[in-house]
């Protein structure tokens, strides 16, 4: 069950991906890059919201097209107020 927290999914080079219990649709990821934040679409990864440096997006997206499964099946337990997985960082 949800306990307030913000949990986070993945961590790689310096990226932080998380996602928010009860958040609005379309299923979506939050990404936290130095002081940069964005918002990253998961069906097709699109940058709904936000800024990254072309290097740290281009990971991100990366990332998310490896892991969209996963992502997708986070977002489900998410939106029934259940523990994430954790998901493989991008190597």
């Amino acid at each position: 069950m949800y306990d307030g927290s913000v949990p986070e999914i993945s961590r790689f080079f310096g990226i932080v991906v998380f996602m928010n219990y009860n958040d609005h649709p379309p299923p979506h990821f939050h990404v936290r890059y130095a002081e940069q934040k964005a918002i990253v679409a998961i069906e097709s990864p699109t940058l709904l919201e936000g800024q990254l440096s072309p290097r740290a997006l281009g990971l991100v997206m990366e990332w998310a097209a490896a892991h969209r499964q996963e992502l997708i099946e986070d977002w489900s337990l998410a939106r029934q107020q259940q523990p994430l997985k954790r998901i493989t960082p991008l190597e």
